[in-house]
């Protein structure tokens, strides 16, 4: 398995100015749409995150309110917010780290790949900006279907000069979330010191939680229960979309998962061991060229 997070960052590390206040290392953070569904809440919650010195919230629209919202919150992330084409550059300048959940959701009767024409394009224009403003920063490509979005990034970064598949990462980790959710529920365990890793992609049955791998073991489920599990961690999506009846998708629930792989990453920069997440990256695993696995988040 490819340490796909494993990296040497010392010398930008090195040149990384310090905050006074924590002794970390200062960390710009940007949201591009971040007055969507999902942006809104991870904004909220990336302005709570204490490893986040700068924070920029982008979108086409609306996003001057967003700002000025979070910002009024007593957390020290300095927040500016920007709007349009013509302020894309300044937003992304400098970051550290790029969060993208903009696009379109899903509505339903419509599937990860009813999303594509019109996210693909979002997509391919948002990362032409970040290979020219903040090439050497990590990607976290939230935007559905991801399965596709991720492999267009790449090419995007390809064509600029500027990819490293070491960078790019595709966020799985609300499959994660609802599977270590649904096992401790149905185990009757404690849900805060369960763990379950989910491979594959991030589309129906690409997504496959291992529940044979999940800790703490049990003896508690039998087949037909992991077979449930695995059915209602794939449909996961569909669940939340059918429940609020026409009126969302699954936004909080991915601005959670959202937010704890940017933390990862986060702490991965600022040099902390052993932090491992699931994400959908390139890989060597399968004869597919892209794979969600397990990814150790180390830049010591």
């Amino acid at each position: 398995m490819r340490p796909s997070l494993m990296r040497s960052t010392s010398q930008l590390l090195r040149r990384r100015s310090y905050s006074s206040a924590s002794g970390q290392p200062e960390r710009k953070v940007a949201i591009l749409g971040a007055a969507g569904g999902i942006g809104q809440p991870l904004s909220l919650l990336m302005k709570l995150n204490p490893l986040v010195s700068s924070l920029s919230l982008y979108d086409i629209a609306g996003t001057p309110g967003v700002a000025a919202d979070v910002s009024h919150i007593n957390s020290p992330a300095l927040v500016k917010g920007f709007m349009g084409d013509e302020q894309l550059g300044e937003a992304l300048e400098g970051s550290d780290v790029v969060i993208i959940p903009a696009g379109v959701p899903r509505k339903p009767g419509m599937t990860r790949d009813d999303l594509f024409n019109i996210n693909a394009g979002i997509v391919k224009n948002l990362s032409t900006a970040i290979a020219k403003y903040c090439p050497n920063a990590l990607v976290n490509m939230i935007s559905n279907p991801v399965n596709s979005t991720v492999p267009i990034a790449a090419e995007v970064f390809k064509k600029a000069g500027t990819y490293d598949e070491k960078k790019l990462f595709g966020v799985t980790t609300l499959d994660v979330v609802r599977a270590k959710t649904f096992y401790a529920g149905k185990a009757n365990l404690p849900v805060t010191d369960v763990n379950v890793p989910v491979v594959g992609g991030h589309a129906g049955i690409t997504i496959l939680p291992l529940f044979s791998q999940a800790t703490p073991a049990t003896n508690a489920l039998s087949d037909e229960d992991i077979k449930a599990l695995t059915k209602r961690t794939q449909d996961g999506g569909t669940e939340v979309v059918e429940a609020k009846a026409g009126k969302g998708s699954a936004t909080l629930s991915m601005a959670y998962a959202g937010a704890v792989f940017a933390d990862a990453c986060l702490k991965g920069l600022n040099g902390v061991p052993d932090i491992v997440e699931c994400s959908f990256v390139q890989s060597t695993v399968t004869e597919l060229p892209f794979f969600a696995s397990k990814a150790w988040e180390e830049w010591s």
